[in-house]
């Protein structure tokens, strides 16, 4: 982004000093999503290149990843909207924010990665799903690993790319928790809605799903249901 006036970057600096200067829980809320807004309100406008470097494209940013921080889960939400809607130039902040201590900001930073699809959050979702203590975080790794956006790679990156997310949600599938192994049959619709039926790891996708789908299949009742209505999208070609 290159405008400074009052339809471009200049529209953030005050929005961004409101969110600093709350003083109340929904004050806050309030703030940051008025920020998210109006980032989602540039990038739909047309406004591209957003850049850290770019001081206010950078303090917005830095505003919303500290927002993720704190102990208003309103407020991160809309903070979390606001990264998505910078997309890819806020991949790198994020991944250099995480806090390994802080577990509410962890799985707000593996929400917003998620949604943003960039390929460079690929080894953390990976972790996250694998490791994490956090269901809401490895619910939300799931998701993410079905939905990274790979066309900008050649096909054969493209292909190792999906590999890993299918090796990472078929481990994921045997969670402990149902919310992410409903997660895990979220992610695998999505992820093999973009392989085709013929390359390698669609079969062992598929299986994975009839597993959790079938008789006896998954132990919850909704993961049982979400899995079938992957097996049927998948069947048909179509996302609901």
């Amino acid at each position: 982004m290159s405008k400074t006036g009052p339809d471009g970057l200049g529209l953030l600096r005050p929005l961004i000093r409101a969110v600093e200067r709350a003083d109340s829980a929904n004050e806050l809320q309030k703030a940051t999503e008025n920020l998210a807004g109006a980032l989602a309100a540039l990038t739909k406008a047309g406004n591209q290149g957003v850049s850290h470097c770019d001081p206010e494209a950078g303090g917005a940013i830095d505003c919303l990843l500290q927002v993720l921080g704190f102990n208003n889960p309103g407020a991160a939400v809309a903070a979390v909207d606001g990264l998505i809607a910078i997309g890819p130039p806020a991949v790198d902040p994020l991944l250099g924010s995480l806090d390994g201590h802080n577990y509410g900001a962890r799985a707000w930073a593996v929400r917003a990665l998620a949604g943003i699809g960039d390929v460079r959050g690929l080894e953390l979702l990976e972790s996250a799903l694998a490791c994490d203590i956090g269901p809401s975080v490895r619910r939300a790794a799931a998701r993410g690993l079905g939905q990274l956006r790979l066309e900008a790679l050649p096909q054969s990156e493209q292909a190792s790319v999906r590999q890993r997310c299918l090796d990472a949600l078929l481990a994921g599938g045997g969670d402990g928790e149902w919310v992410v192994r409903y997660a895990v049959a979220v992610g695998l619709e999505q992820l093999m809605l973009g392989m085709g039926s013929a390359q390698a790891g669609f079969s062992a996708g598929l299986k994975a799903l009839q597993e959790l789908a079938g008789e006896p299949g998954d132990d919850t009742l909704v993961v049982r249901l979400r899995a079938g209505l992957a097996l049927s999208r998948l069947d048909g070609g179509t996302v609901g």
